[in-house]
């Protein structure tokens, strides 16, 4: 049980503090380098990709042995100097793959928004159907209210 939560904490560390504050770091140089700031992008799309993937492929790999070690070196090699494996993972295999399906992927981008759109603007307008009438029965209760305390008061007045 320790190993695992070790090897989830130095993921959190290696694969997103460290490399977050060494992109602040390359953010607020005087003259950021641009060669440096593209690298960083490339790690970051790289690691959204991972993290995306593992989250959907999570019961179908989490369960191999050394998964959580493995992806932890996938992750130390992304980004460390010696290596700079994010420039070399994106270039030889992200970006053409990307490339050569944009079309489709931009497609089904603007399909989702048009659905959540549409999906959102119908939830809306059932939340403010059932808003109004929430408060006209509630515009009901207080109104036969007023008029039941009033009544018998009028009553005894005649």
């Amino acid at each position: 049980m320790a190993v695992p939560f070790i090897t989830r904490l130095l993921t959190l560390a290696l694969g997103y503090a460290y490399p977050a504050y060494d992109c602040y770091k390359t953010l607020e140089l005087n003259t950021p380098q641009m060669e440096q700031l593209l690298f960083w992008c490339k790690y970051w799309v790289l690691l959204a990709f991972l993290t995306a993937f593992e989250r959907f492929a999570d019961c179908a790999v989490s369960w191999l042995p050394m998964y959580g070690e493995a992806k932890l070196a996938l992750i130390v090699y992304l980004w460390h100097p010696n290596t700079m494996g994010a420039g070399r993972v994106y270039d030889d295999y992200l970006r053409p793959f990307l490339a050569a399906h944009e079309v489709d992927i931009d497609r089904g981008l603007l399909e989702l928004r048009a659905r959540a759109a549409d999906a959102t603007a119908s939830h809306l307008q059932a939340a403010v159907a059932l808003g109004r009438e929430f408060l006209f029965e509630a515009a009901r209760r207080v109104s036969s209210r007023l008029q039941a305390t009033r009544s018998p008061a009028g009553q005894g007045h005649q």
